[in-house]
């Protein structure tokens, strides 16, 4: 842990003395109170990426060794710790942002500002409600977030050049005649059928690709599934990192080193390498008993992206969903109607039913 306060920029209003925060969707501060406005500076360089081969010269440290930091709020001038790269002082809700980021751990390199404000949440979050099957009725009337916490949250991104070395089979169908008997008004009649068999042939080639921002979530302290229905981003429009927008925001630091980061990014171009191994084997079915791949040109960066945190209450319960502040794409928690699911189970079970009779009849 830090002994010294961390220092912090000062987010007051130049109007009335409040405080100015980023507004979703402009690139301002903003004050909540009396509007005043001030201009984010436009980014005086690009968004870059970064060696992976020189990642090992970094002066680093496993982000699980760094401690939480004292932030010094220059608003009330209590102090707070935590382990977050942003926050709201928990006494007068003053954006605590430090100056910069620790030189422990490797620094944010881009941000996809926050575009979805709260209203934008809350439209939403309804639409999101209203087309839920098989959901209480009652869910439809739900509008309002309970709770409402805007993150960022920590994802790296990987670029590498493949290259594909497989092994495999190529499948070919061809169709043999075969003749069969039926019983028909209690006479014996022979018919005959077209039956597919598929021939095998070995097959070996080699393939490229280059893989171009592989995201994958840098923080545990949401469950990767859920982060990854998310998708897609628009990382596109990442623009180079600049504290400013994290001003009025809680940020999360990295918890997920860089190397495990690339492992599982390894794991994510997996399917999409065999898919070429296939692609390329051609045939009509595909069998690839092996791949080796060699990765060259590998790069990476620290991205920040924006999620609203949510809950919202329904018949005294609360359920916590996601909402991607720039898509609005909404995913979480939601209660079942069992009497709606049953009624679809009877009704589909009448369906097969009158199928069975249909047959029965007619056979």
């Amino acid at each position: 842990m830090s002994d010294a306060a961390v220092a912090l920029p000062s987010y007051g209003c130049g109007g009335c003395g409040a405080r100015v925060e980023h507004a979703p969707g402009t690139t301002v501060l903003q004050c909540p109170y009396c509007g005043h406005q001030h201009q984010i500076a436009a980014a005086a360089r690009e968004v870059r990426e970064h060696s992976y081969d020189q990642l090992a010269t970094l002066p680093r440290k496993p982000a699980a060794t760094v401690g939480a930091y004292v932030f010094g709020c220059p608003g009330c001038g209590a102090q707070t710790e935590s382990e977050a790269l942003a926050q709201r002082c928990q006494f007068c809700a003053t954006p605590l942002v430090p100056q910069q980021a620790a030189e422990e751990l490797i620094a944010p390199e881009a941000v996809l500002p926050f575009t979805v404000d709260r209203a934008g949440v809350r439209t939403a979050l309804s639409t999101w409600c209203r087309s839920r099957w098989f959901a209480p009725g009652s869910l439809k009337k739900v509008s309002e977030a309970e709770t409402l916490k805007g993150t960022y949250l920590p994802h790296w991104t990987f670029d590498a050049r493949t290259v594909s070395d497989y092994r495999g089979q190529r499948g070919e169908h061809y169709y043999v005649t075969e003749t069969y008997t039926v019983t028909v008004d209690g006479k014996a009649e022979t018919r005959t059928r077209q039956v597919r068999h598929t021939r095998w042939h070995p097959a070996s080639g080699t393939v490229r690709r280059d893989f171009d921002d592989v995201l994958v979530p840098a923080t545990t302290h949401l469950p990767t599934k859920q982060l990854d229905e998310l998708a897609p981003w628009p990382l596109g429009e990442a623009v180079a990192f600049d504290r400013d927008y994290l001003a009025g925001y809680h940020a999360l630091r990295y918890d997920t080193e860089p190397e495990a980061g690339l492992t599982e990014a390894k794991a994510r171009m997996a399917p999409v390498i065999e898919r070429d191994c296939r692609s390329d084997i051609g045939g009509d079915e595909q069998q690839v008993n092996s791949v080796d791949t060699s990765y060259s040109a590998v790069t990476y960066k620290l991205l920040l992206l924006p999620v609203w945190i949510a809950a919202y209450l329904h018949a005294g319960r609360s359920y916590q969903v996601l909402v991607n502040a720039r898509t609005g794409e909404v995913i979480g928690e939601r209660p079942y109607s069992k009497a709606k699911i049953a009624a679809a189970v009877l009704a589909a079970l009448a369906v097969i039913a009158a199928i069975v009779v249909a047959f029965a009849m007619a056979g």
